[in-house]
């Protein structure tokens, strides 16, 4: 035998599944990491007492300006993210959400994250430093590069490691350097032939290079609408998709000649 609920009983038992799934969401932890900008390093001085970039086998120049690699924090592997931490980070501008997944490896314990991305960075600076060997046609065999930075992981450094390499062993090519004595960062992966990758966070990374100084940027081309989200004030984006055009596109900022690409 059925009986008919009254309007306002119907709705208040509908109401309750949903009020038991908030309840446990909000409780519940959530596959999400939380970002905000990191570090950034000056990869043509020092980090934490030691050069960035030391080369044996061939003269190096006095460099000026800076530039500068950029980070995101991120939260442990193992911190737990709840409803209310998504929530405060949405409305955040120096905070984003990103899945898990996106910042550390699926199903690995905290310390094989760490190898893993240990791992990567050093990938990452043997592709930089073969890089810009290929780039200035000079042999691996007579010229040794060493790269060091603390405490800093994953490879999206890797562009910004390559013109540093550049920077001190030629500059701009013409006896100028190639920040032109600005304070310029960027981030994006590189591989030996001189090809740039996207990474992550680029716009929570903008604020990390304005915040220390750097009124240029450089970001991979299929980052530009990232990095214009949130974009600071007085920082320029420069698109960049090879090693080659990097190059270019700082000397014609440098020289005042030639076109310098925008996002």
């Amino acid at each position: 035998m059925l009986s008919r609920l009254t309007r306002p009983r119907a709705v208040a038992v509908c109401a309750l599944p949903v009020v038991a799934l908030l309840a446990t969401a909000a409780f519940a932890p959530l596959p999400f990491s939380l970002t905000q900008p990191g570090m950034t390093a000056d990869v043509l001085g020092e980090n934490k007492g030691d050069p960035v970039i030391t080369i044996s086998g061939a003269p190096t120049r006095d460099t000026t300006g800076q530039l500068r690699m950029t980070t995101i924090e991120a939260t442990n592997p193992d911190t737990r993210i709840r409803l209310g931490d998504v929530l405060d980070a949405w409305f955040a501008t120096d905070q984003a959400i990103m899945p898990r997944d996106a910042v550390y490896p699926s199903g690995q314990s905290v310390k094989e994250i760490e190898k893993h991305n240990t791992e990567q960075m050093r990938e990452s600076q043997d592709a930089a430093t073969e890089a810009a060997l290929n780039y200035l046609d000079l042999s691996g065999k007579d010229i040794k590069v060493t790269l060091k930075l603390a405490d800093v992981g994953g490879p999206s450094a890797g562009l910004l490691f390559t013109l540093g390499i550049i920077d001190k062993l030629n500059g701009d090519g013409s006896g100028s350097d190639l920040t032109g004595g600005r304070t310029i960062a960027g981030t994006g992966t590189i591989d030996a032939a001189g090809e740039v990758g996207a990474v992550g966070g680029v716009a929570l990374k903008t604020q990390a290079a304005r915040r220390d100084g750097a009124t240029v940027f450089l970001v991979p081309k299929d980052e530009c609408s990232d990095a214009k989200s949130e974009l600071p004030k007085g920082l320029r984006l420069i698109p960049v998709t090879t090693l080659k055009g990097a190059v270019n596109a700082l000397t014609a900022l440098e020289s005042g000649k030639g076109s310098v690409p925008s996002c």
